[in-house]
């Protein structure tokens, strides 16, 4: 780090990884994870994730299975279900493979579109038109989330139900959000919270990810 700072706060496991890589002395607030940190090879532990860096976690492993039963009741006669995800974002790894075991035990089929840009997005819409699914879900990612107009635009075009992970992708239009009440927002306001405590404790390594 050449500019000298007191506290790095990272949106997403790509950042958050940089940001470790970075630097082993300079605490690191890691926000917006859609992974656990701990499969994420981020922390070692939850309880005491050690070294510097600290942060909020939202805890998906269930919440997928909600999602798509609260799906299957506004849409009952979905079968085929198409998801778009960011292979550069390790989070969304974990994302897909729990939409997966839930769309299996619910007997659903899925296929899944790596989409990490304008370009590969406006590629995975064409290939999803010329077969439409019956449904769509969307792992959290930055790619998806800046673009959630077009894609909420092309699945009322298809007049695809859409399920996401968090409020703001409901906000830009997409049906169904079940992520308990958390939002990117609200993971926002409270690590603000929480930050004069956090001050005070000590180093990193002595405090909990906050978990939603």
């Amino acid at each position: 780090m050449r500019s000298p700072v007191d506290v790095i706060v990272t949106s997403g496991e790509p950042a958050a990884f940089a940001a470790k890589q970075a630097t082993k002395a300079i605490p690191i607030v890691a926000i917006e994870f859609a992974v656990d940190p701990v499969k994420g090879g981020l922390v070692t532990s939850l309880g005491r994730p050690e070294g510097n860096l600290t942060g909020i976690a939202i805890d998906g492993a269930e919440l997928w299975q909600k999602r798509l039963s609260v799906l299957r009741v506004i849409a009952p006669k979905i079968v085929r279900m198409a998801v778009l995800w960011n292979r550069a974002n390790s989070g969304n790894e974990s994302c897909v493979e729990e939409i997966k075991a839930a769309a299996l035990a619910m007997g659903l089929q899925v296929n899944a579109f790596d989409v990490s840009d304008a370009k590969t997005l406006d590629s995975a819409l064409t290939k999803i038109a010329k077969e439409p699914p019956d449904a769509l879900a969307l792992c959290w990612d930055s790619v998806t989330l800046t673009h959630t107009k077009a894609i909420t635009d092309f699945a009322l075009k298809l007049r695809l139900p859409t399920v996401a992970a968090v409020r703001e992708y409901v906000q830009g239009g997409s049906a169904v959000d079940r992520d308990e009440p958390s939002s990117a927002a609200a993971a926002h306001r409270s690590l603000c919270q929480q930050d004069p405590q956090r001050r005070k404790a000590g180093g990193p390594s002595d405090r909990a990810d906050g978990q939603p």
